[in-house]
């Protein structure tokens, strides 16, 4: 069980295992430290269960660190931040004890709703926590335009420095910036480039502008991630190759350049639309194109600006 070892021999298992499955930036195939910056883990069979009906098939099932871990990758996953999903205040508690004595677990993103009256109370308590790197907030929950008391406790996340996520449709990117121009401090990661629908078609204009917005702010930060679940809306099934989700990757990278693009695959949602060796190699294969350093800091290092995840015992760096 990883909680029985370091981190250092989590990465050396994983270097070694890079031996076994290479995977070529050029001419390379030595370790490249992966940080998945998006995934969900919950447990229905707790006493509470979860706050989700069981109608859900393909969610309602036990998910865990080990899940992932097991999954087949395209390349070797070495840590996650995990995103929560859950809107039960004691649910962020949950996930910081289960990453208590697991380092493939660098950080969590909790659920805390800014426009609730106890929020500044929970931010503190959990920002106590190393492991706490900030929240994720949804666009019905912060109800554009910003509110006064949302943007007062949203400083406060700023102040305590942590991020804030967020998650949204093709118009989130455009909060992000007005988030952006109000808290300069706080540093702000689009979730799954503003959801948009990926299509054969050219990337919609509204989209595209809402995305440079957001881009213009050097506090803000985007996540490509969620790429097969915006190519399978209206039941379709998501085309496998890099070139379909092409232009819309560049949108995104042209935007925020190398140093703010991050990787995540908001697994397990995303088992709906592929597999986790599908989706995570359609952007490692983009990525590869700009080499090296570009793809080390798309996997890890830029994440490590936006959320300064926490070093866990014995780290390699």
């Amino acid at each position: 069980m990883l909680n029985q070892l370091d981190r250092r021999a989590w990465l050396a298992g994983c270097a070694a295992s890079t031996l076994l499955a290479p995977f070529a930036i050029g001419a390379e195939t030595e370790f490249l430290d992966i940080i998945d910056c998006h995934t969900h883990f919950y447990d229905p069979t707790r006493p509470q269960g979860v706050p989700w009906p069981p109608e859900n098939s393909t969610l309602y099932r036990k998910v865990m660190p080990e899940n992932l871990r097991a999954l087949k990758h395209y390349r070797r996953v070495t840590g996650t931040v995990i995103v929560e999903a859950s809107r039960w205040v004691e649910d962020n508690q949950w996930l910081l004890d289960l990453a208590k004595d697991d380092p493939f677990i660098v950080g969590i993103v909790g659920n805390l709703n800014p426009t609730e009256a106890d929020f500044k109370k929970n931010a503190k308590r959990f920002a106590g926590n190393p492991l706490f790197r900030g929240i994720r907030v949804r666009l019905n929950d912060i109800e554009e335009p910003l509110q006064p008391k949302v943007l007062d406790n949203l400083k406060l996340l700023a102040d305590l420095d942590l991020s804030v996520d967020v998650n949204g449709g093709p118009s989130s990117p455009a909060v992000a910036a007005q988030l952006a121009t109000k808290i300069p401090n706080l540093r702000i990661v689009q979730n799954h480039v503003g959801n948009v629908q990926i299509t054969e078609d050219a990337p919609p204009k509204d989209w595209v502008d809402n995305i440079r917005a957001a881009a213009e702010y050097p506090n803000v930060y985007c996540k490509i991630s969620a790429l097969v679940e915006g190519a399978a809306r209206q039941g379709k099934t998501p085309p496998k190759e890099l070139d379909f989700y092409r232009p819309y990757i560049d949108v995104v990278w042209n935007a925020f350049g190398d140093d703010r693009v991050i990787y995540g695959s908001n697994w397990p949602v995303s088992d709906r639309a592929a597999d986790y060796y599908t989706l995570q190699r359609i952007v490692m294969e983009y990525a590869s194109e700009k080499g090296r350093a570009v793809t080390e800091k798309f996997c890890s290092l830029n994440a490590k600006q936006a959320y300064k995840w926490l070093e866990r015992d014995g780290r390699l760096s």
